[in-house]
C-alpha cells in the first residue's frame, strides 16, 4: 500500500514518514509540504531520521496522485483539502487533526460519502481503548459521580480542550445517553457556584514537552475511580493511523472512526 503524508515536515509529519518507513505492508512514496516552502535537502531528511526516498509535493491534489492513501495530522484547512481530493480519487484519508469547527466537521464528513474516511481526535490503540472503557463505566454509575477530564500537553498546542479529551468527554456522554454539548463544561473562572449534577467538566494543562497525559475521573461520594492515558511518543498516534489505513483499504465511502478499526 502506498502512502502519503501531509505535512511531512512537521514534528508530527516526520514521526510518521519514519514510522511509514519501518512498517511492513506499507510504503512510503509522497510527502507534502506547504506551497511557500522550499523543499528540504537530502541532509535534512537524512539528519531527521528518515532514510527512504519519495516525492514531495506542495498540494492535495498531487499526494493523491501519488498515494494509495494519505495519513494527515496538519490543520483544519488543509484537512479539507485533502478531504476533497480524497473523494475525487476515492481513495483513503486517515485524519488525525483536531480543532475542527462544527461547519468543518459537516464537510468532511460530507467528503467521506464518497471516500474511506477515518477520523479521530486521538489515533492510539491506548486511548480509543480508554474511550471505550469510560464509555463503559459512565453508562453504569449514575449521575451522583461527577465527571471531570484533565489533560496535559505540551506548551506549543494551540486548541484547548485536546481533541482527544473531546472525544473521551463525547465518551462519557454517549455512556450516559445524554447530549454531550447540554452537560460539557469547558473551563471554569471566577464564582461558578455548586457543580450542576451531572456535568462533564474538563481542565486543561500547558507545560513543558509533554506529548499527552489524559485521566478521566469518576467522583463518586467516598470513593474515585480514576482511568489514565499517558503517551511518552507519538509513535503511538503512527502506529495507529498505519494500522487504520491499512484497514480502510478496500472499505467503503464513509466516515469511520478508530472504534471502527479496532472492532469495538
Amino acid at each position: 500500500m502506498k502512502i502519503g503524508i501531509a505535512g511531512c515536515t512537521g514534528r508530527m509529519g516526520l514521526t510518521l514518514l519514519k514510522a511509514v518507513q519501518e512498517s511492513e505492508g506499507v510504503e512510503l512514496v509522497a510527502g507534502s509540504i506547504r506551497p511557500d516552502q522550499a523543499v528540504p535537502s537530502r541532509d535534512y531528511w537524512l539528519a531527521s531520521g528518515v532514510d527512504a526516498p519519495f516525492e514531495v509535493v506542495s498540494t492535495a491534489a498531487a499526494l493523491y496522485s501519488i498515494a494509495d492513501a494519505v495519513i494527515d495530522f496538519t490543520t483544519p484547512a488543509s484537512t479539507l483539502a485533502l478531504a476533497e481530493q480524497a473523494a475525487a480519487y476515492g481513495k483513503p484519508l486517515i485524519c488525525g487533526t483536531t480543532g475542527l469547527d462544527a461547519s468543518q466537521s459537516a464537510m468532511l464528513a460530507k467528503y467521506a460519502e464518497a471516500a474511506p474516511i477515518v477520523w479521530s481526535f486521538n489515533m492510539s490503540i491506548g486511548v480509543t481503548m480508554l474511550s471505550a472503557l469510560v464509555k463503559e463505566v459512565a453508562s453504569r454509575l449514575d449521575p451522583s459521580y461527577d465527571i471531570e477530564v484533565v489533560e496535559m500537553h505540551h506548551r506549543h498546542k494551540v486548541d484547548a480542550p485536546s481533541g482527544t479529551a473531546l472525544l473521551l468527554g463525547k465518551a462519557a456522554a454517549e455512556g450516559r445517553k445524554v447530549a454531550f454539548d447540554g452537560v460539557a463544561k469547558l473551563s471554569r473562572e471566577g464564582h461558578t457556584g455548586a457543580r450542576p449534577e451531572g456535568e462533564i467538566g474538563f481542565a486543561t494543562l500547558r507545560c513543558g514537552d509533554v506529548i499527552g497525559d489524559h485521566t478521566v475521573i469518576f467522583a463518586g461520594a467516598g470513593e474515585r475511580i480514576e482511568l489514565t492515558h499517558k503517551s511518552s511518543s507519538r509513535g503511538i498516534y503512527a502506529t495507529g493511523a498505519i494500522r487504520a489505513a491499512k484497514w480502510a483499504a478496500g472499505k467503503p465511502a464513509g466516515l469511520y472512526s478508530m472504534q471502527d478499526v479496532l472492532g469495538i
